[in-house]
């Protein structure tokens, strides 16, 4: 498949299964998951069709590993900016984590820690390098460094998405090391 049809097609999936699924009258369930077959039918009718075939090879394909596969069902992974239980494991997190932002947000964040903002939680990543291309992709990039041994000793809970991504409700500012980069 071009390489443009899939990004196309992931960049559909993305609006459509974690922020507005509503916008082409599909449903999804509680924990996000749409039916395959109303998903294609409802891509069709809004002029945007796809096949199964070009679904499952997205969803193979996608470097972020966003988006999952159970039968007749999809769903994005994370990133949800609507209202879905996503039953992801808690789990214990590594001492540090890292999350890409860019400057003209880090006085803010100094202050008020990281909120999920529109999102679902706040993602973090385990590696500096991943965080910079999170930060990259809205200019230059601010690596900031997360106590996450800390706050999970300290009580608050963490979920790891199957790609890789950490998820928590929010970062209080002393959670944060000075190291800004």
């Amino acid at each position: 498949m071009d390489q443009r049809r899939v990004v196309k097609i992931s960049k559909y999936l993305a609006k459509h299964l974690r922020h507005r699924p509503e916008r082409i009258g599909l449903s999804l369930d509680t924990e996000g998951w749409a039916e395959i077959p109303e998903l294609l039918d409802a891509a069709a009718r809004h002029h945007f069709p796809f096949s199964r075939a070009e679904l499952e090879h997205v969803v193979a394909v996608n470097d972020k590993r966003r988006y999952a596969l159970d039968g007749d069902r999809v769903r994005a992974v994370q990133g949800h900016s609507i209202k879905v239980e996503l039953n992801l494991p808690e789990a214990a997190p590594p001492d540090l984590l890292y999350h890409g932002t860019v400057q003209g947000t880090v006085a803010a964040i100094r202050r008020e820690g990281l909120r999920p903002m529109g999102r679902h939680a706040v993602h973090l990543s385990p590696d500096r390098e991943t965080a910079r291309r999170v930060g990259a992709r809205r200019g230059e990039p601010v690596i900031l460094t997360v106590l996450s041994g800390r706050m999970s000793a300290d009580g608050h809970r963490f979920h790891l998405s199957p790609n890789g991504v950490w998820l928590t409700e929010q970062v209080p500012p002393e959670y944060l090391s000075g190291q800004y980069s």
